[in-house]
């Protein structure tokens, strides 16, 4: 039985893990959520677990009130973060929180030696070099758990890394794939998203509309599995059924496949290298038919050419043009911009600044506060 601590357990990601640890029997032994305290405190309620952490501080009352008696320890912030990702005695920690606020848990945890099932890509894009070589001095497995990241995990198990060629990266290519940039003049909200395949948040879900979340995960594919960027191929893959694919010097391709359910990637993280069965539905290739591949629109969607560029010119870029396009995306959901906007904001970064080079956690934490203030101030124009 594997004790394991879950940031962001309310989300669709750790909600997930969640219903693996139910039917595996896992020891939950902290949950961190962002804000919501009702089904957080549902959660704390099911599982046990000797700490809970809100990251919203205005939130710490209410929590505190509603998990009175149970014994409980409530905790908040990235303090409380922080100091859920020390704990003693877990196995593994999942971190599918959202956005920048989970780099620094994830550093915690590798400080503390905790294994790290990975599903917050921005760990990656921003902190990359920071978090692998502390992982690497350190002797901590990092598990990916984003579909596509396990697939080449997956398919690289039983080969030498020294022999692999070419990671081939696929991409659904979201609710407006074909449409050129005059088409997705004045899409709204619900349209954006509105996603062909997958359940996911609204950051993320807004992210695949636009392409950026292919391009974070290019740039996370680097720093996972040590290749340049001349070995990525992103591939349009709409059916999302072969979750990536890796080839090898002798040209060899060793492809992933499964139905579009992120349980399965979730389980292989917190169970590797087991495989046990999984609450989930097998893949009948005979009813999806046809798998149908393409190349993506890099000129309609600008948000994937600059995450390209960014880990090019390497140093703080990616962390820039991450943490603009979360200011981005959270003005495109409250109705402050359209939706190509997004991609103007994120792609003006890399004409505005220079990279720097990073030596610490604080150089890149900077880099992500520049930035956000840029943007903001683009969308308050």
């Amino acid at each position: 039985m594997k004790t394991i601590t879950v940031l962001g357990s309310t989300g669709s990601i750790g909600t997930q893990a969640l219903e693996i640890a139910r039917k595996h029997g896992f020891r939950i032994k902290a949950l961190a959520a962002n804000s919501n305290t009702g089904l957080l405190t549902a959660q704390a309620k099911e599982f046990k677990p000797e700490y809970v952490c809100i990251f919203k501080e205005s939130a710490v009352q209410e929590l505190s009130e509603k998990l009175a008696g149970t014994g409980i320890t409530v905790l908040s912030g990235m303090e409380g973060l922080r100091r859920i990702a020390e704990l003693d005695g877990v196995d593994i920690m999942l971190n599918s929180v959202v956005g920048m606020v989970g780099l620094e848990p994830t550093l915690a945890a590798i400080a503390h030696g905790t294994d790290i099932a990975l599903a917050n890509k921005e760990t990656l894009v921003a902190g990359g070099e920071l978090v692998m070589k502390a992982a690497a001095e350190k002797g901590v497995n990092i598990y990916p758990v984003d579909s596509e990241h396990s697939a080449i995990f997956q398919c690289l198990q039983g080969s030498k890394r020294s022999q692999l060629k070419k990671i081939i990266l696929t991409a659904s290519g979201g609710p407006f794939y074909g449409r050129k940039r005059s088409e997705l003049e004045g899409v709204t909200v619900s349209q954006a998203l509105a996603h062909p395949n997958w359940s996911m948040g609204r950051k993320i879900t807004i992210d695949s509309a636009t392409l950026m979340n292919k391009g974070l995960e290019f740039i996370e594919a680097m720093w996972l599995f040590g290749v340049r960027p001349e070995q990525i191929e992103i591939v349009v893959h709409r059916e999302s059924v072969i979750h990536s694919a890796v080839e090898f010097d002798d040209c060899a391709v060793i492809a992933q496949l499964g139905i579009p359910d992120m349980k399965i990637p979730i389980q292989y993280a917190l169970m590797y290298p087991d495989r046990v069965e999984c609450p989930t539905k097998p893949l009948s290739l005979t009813d999806y038919g046809t798998l149908t591949f393409a190349k993506p629109d890099y000129d309609t969607f600008d948000c994937l050419t600059a995450c390209i560029r960014a880990i090019k010119l390497g140093g703080t870029m990616p962390a820039m043009v991450n943490g603009a396009n979360e200011e981005a995306v959270a003005a495109f959901l409250d109705g402050r911009i359209d939706f190509l906007a997004i991609g103007r904001i994120v792609s003006s970064v890399l004409e505005s600044f220079r990279p720097q080079k990073i030596t610490c956690l604080e150089d890149i934490l900077r880099a992500d506060r520049t930035a956000r203030e840029f943007a903001l101030a683009q969308i308050e124009k």
